[in-house]
């Protein structure tokens, strides 16, 4: 798609969000509800600056656990040009050793781009934790739609991008809380940033089914675009797509 004509399209998404944004806002308890979401967005998004040193790659890299917070050392800021700096030694490095098709990478080499994800943006990553790994680690990104977060869920209470609509069945993991009442921060922010991964064509998939689906159920994964050098820490909240196994990696909310 022209460059001129993916522009104008999403301006006029932005501008139908908008729109629709308004609309509800006139009524209390929506207001009330944009007003707690978007002070939670902000939070994350200062908190998530760190992550946006950039990448190159399009692919999932299992994230370790976070230390606790006493043990992480202060961050200090990064002004935007040094980022910028960050993120284009990472992408020159890392498309010098990364194949140019989707593939799974092979120890030795997820080892080396795990080093220079550790180098460029402090994130620990591991293409292989746990004796897991996705079937793919390069490939294919797609766009999803929103998923029900509790019984009752409407797209009206989604706070953004609502052009994408909502997901007509539950994720492969269901809910995201069992109720509206016990509907926390951490559900809203793991159905915010979710991503749908083809755990179906994991080899061992049907015969360790239990294990493995509790094992990735809201397992944090890193994702990076190559082509603005962006990356983010989302959950596995879906499974997906269905189809040929090397379709895609992963599918981003």
């Amino acid at each position: 798609m022209p460059t001129t004509n993916l522009a104008r399209s999403i301006a006029n998404l932005e501008k139908r969000s908008e729109s629709v944004r308004s609309r509800l806002l006139k009524n209390k308890t929506a207001k009330n509800f944009f007003k707690k979401s978007s002070l939670i967005a902000f939070d994350l998004r200062e908190k998530s600056g760190r992550l946006l040193a950039g990448a190159g790659l399009v692919g999932t890299l299992l994230a370790l656990p976070l230390q606790p917070p006493a043990a992480i050392e202060p961050i200090k800021a990064v002004a935007s040009q040094d980022a910028l700096t960050q993120r284009q030694k990472l992408l020159t490095k890392i498309q010098d050793v990364l194949p140019h098709n989707p593939s799974k990478l092979t120890p030795e080499g997820a080892t080396t781009v795990e080093e220079m994800v550790k180098e460029h943006t402090g994130i620990t990553a591991k293409a292989y934790l746990e004796g897991q790994s996705l079937n793919h680690h390069l490939g294919y990104m797609g766009f999803e739609q929103h998923l029900k977060r509790y019984p009752g869920d409407s797209l009206a209470q989604h706070d953004e991008i609502q052009e994408a609509g909502m997901a007509p069945g539950l994720g492969a993991w269901g809910y995201f809380a069992r109720d509206a009442n016990q509907f926390t921060t951490k559900d809203y922010l793991n159905e915010k940033y979710y991503v749908a991964v083809q755990t179906l064509y994991l080899e061992n998939w049907n015969q360790d089914f239990a294990e493995l689906r509790d094992w990735y159920k809201n397992r944090k994964v890193l994702v990076i675009n190559p082509v603005n050098g962006k990356a983010v820490v989302a959950v596995i909240g879906d499974a997906g797509p269905a189809g040929p196994a090397n379709s895609s990696v992963v599918h981003l909310k």
